[in-house]
């Protein structure tokens, strides 16, 4: 983790900046709820883009999918989230706080360094936390509770009576969109194994205990591939997506000294997981889980299969058939974009000051380029708009005449614009102008007939 960096500084950064802000402020907020500014956004935009480009558009197995945020609420019966999908939950008696019972044995396992089963049931949570006198995080004292379930389903109505006959909920993931279209994609698109869809959307889940920033909320968006294959083949295909994860994360400037995969143990794993891996980060707040990469085995499909039709492959060549394996790379796009921001969050030290920089991948960048006109000459200001428009065509870009150029320059910086390009009175006599590189500082003259080839090999990906 780049030295000097502290969530507070980050959020500091990214409210004065216009990447994040706190929803709902001007009502006092909303636990947990952010908004995304012009530069959130457009950073947020860039992600999306980039990894459906690798993972869909450019794969020659993958296809696309847009599935409903409200659906048959007997997805989530079949699925096992109704019954299953819930966290086990404790007040503390003296202070009166709420905890997760699965995360306080965690915590307290990492720290002494006891290995511990993922799937304890709730006895066994219970057991080990009065065994171990485990304390409240709050006030220090072991007085909890029994532990009661908490589905984390948001539910709603659809149409204009509140009964259980008129009950949705919202997805709490979207990969369930994709196993319920899988006779859909099948039949539509002609797919021979193995395929993959990915697709893009938010999900919502009432997390009891949401925090550090937007690591975890309870709407975000997700990033997930659903890639079927045969089963016997899923092993190397599992291996093959993990190994493209890390790959697009390290082609996109995260450092592996802030990324790790861990595999899990066989006691770790969900009941419908033959293997699991996380790339994890290291925020500031410590190592987390980044990505997961799941063989979800044919668990999903024939749990839908079972209350609906058969979800079967049959191989028109061997006509060999079958129920297609799964692997899962899953990414949360809010997860992943505080980690580009915390990778890129970079001090750096001056003669005077330090310079605070953030270094993104130019691909991933809300603006690929600054206009500085260097004086508010009108010659200047004019050659500077057309300027702005030449690239405008082809770039995401700002323009700022606001302040010295120094200023103008660290502005840049912080949003992490990779280009600065400054117009002065040379500029009406040759046609040349000042690039500045974020990253070096270095500075070259170019002519103007350059630039839109220069730019684009700086953002490629």
């Amino acid at each position: 983790m780049m030295i000097g960096l502290t969530m507070d500084k980050l959020i500091a950064l990214c409210k004065g900046r216009g990447f994040i802000f706190a929803g709902s402020e001007i009502y006092g907020g909303l636990a947990n709820s952010w908004d995304y500014g012009p530069l959130g956004v457009e950073l947020k935009n860039n992600i999306k883009a980039a990894w459906y480009k690798k993972f869909v558009t450019q794969h020659k197995d993958n296809i696309g999918l847009d599935s409903s945020i409200i659906g048959n609420p007997n997805i989530w019966k079949s699925s096992g989230h109704l019954d299953g999908f819930s966290d086990p939950l404790m007040d503390c008696k003296s202070c009166k706080t709420r905890h997760r019972a699965d995360s306080i044995v965690q915590n307290y396992a990492s720290k002494k360094s006891k290995k511990i089963s993922a799937n304890m049931c709730d006895s066994e949570l219970e057991q080990f936390i009065v065994d171990n006198k485990i304390a409240c995080p709050n006030c220090g004292k072991s007085d909890f509770t029994p532990i009661r379930k908490f589905n984390l389903m948001f539910k709603t109505y659809v149409g204009p009576s509140q009964d259980s006959a008129s009950t949705v909920y919202l997805r709490p993931e979207t990969s369930q969109g994709i196993f319920i279209n899988f006779k859909n994609l099948l039949r539509t698109n002609r797919n021979k194994m193995p395929f993959g869809v990915g697709q893009i959307g938010k999900s919502f889940r009432n997390e009891i205990t949401p925090g550090n920033y937007i690591f975890r909320t309870r709407e975000f968006e997700q990033m997930e591939l659903e890639f079927f294959c045969e089963p016997g083949t899923d092993g190397e295909w599992f291996n093959y997506w993990k190994n493209f994860c890390v790959k697009w994360l390290s082609d996109l400037g995260i450092s592996h000294d802030n990324m790790r995969v861990r595999d899990h143990q066989q006691s770790e794993l969900s009941h419908y997981s033959s293997a699991t891996s996380d790339i994890e980060f290291n925020f500031p707040f410590g190592w987390n889980e980044l990505w997961g990469i799941a063989n979800r085995t044919d668990f999903d499909l024939k749990a839908h299969s079972n209350e609906t039709n058969e979800l079967t492959y049959q191989d028109s060549i061997t006509h060999k058939k079958y129920v297609p394996y799964i692997i899962e790379p899953s990414l949360g796009l809010d997860r992943v974009l505080l980690a580009f921001l915390c990778n890129g969050y970079t001090e750096e030290p001056l003669q005077k000051d330090n310079r605070l920089v953030l270094k993104l991948h130019p691909i991933l960048a809300p603006y690929k380029v600054a206009v500085l006109p260097l004086q508010k000459d009108q010659q200047i200001l004019q050659k500077s708009n057309e300027l702005y428009t030449l690239l405008n065509s082809q770039f995401t870009i700002t323009y700022d005449d606001t302040a010295s150029i120094g200023k103008r320059y660290r502005r840049q910086d912080e949003i992490g614009t990779p280009m600065c390009v400054t117009i002065d009175f040379e500029t009406l006599e040759n046609n040349t102008v000042t690039i500045r590189d974020r990253d070096t500082m270095a500075q070259q003259r170019l002519g103007i007939h350059q630039l839109l080839e220069y730019i684009q090999n700086k953002v490629k990906f």
